[in-house]
């Protein structure tokens, strides 16, 4: 799959990685949250996250 200019990403450990560019492979992506009441960008988590390994 090629890369989906909407979607930008830098985790190169996803297997969803571009790795030709910072973008995500994929058509969308979901986006979660591992806190009860997330009130910062680091309580935010990438959903489709799956480790290339």
């Amino acid at each position: 799959m090629g890369k989906n200019s909407c979607i930008q990403c830098s985790i190169k450990e996803c297997k969803h990685h571009d790795m030709a560019e910072n973008y995500c492979t994929l058509n969308q992506i979901k986006v979660g949250t591992h806190e009860t009441h997330p009130t910062k960008i680091e309580c935010t988590d990438c959903e489709s996250f799956v480790f290339r390994g």
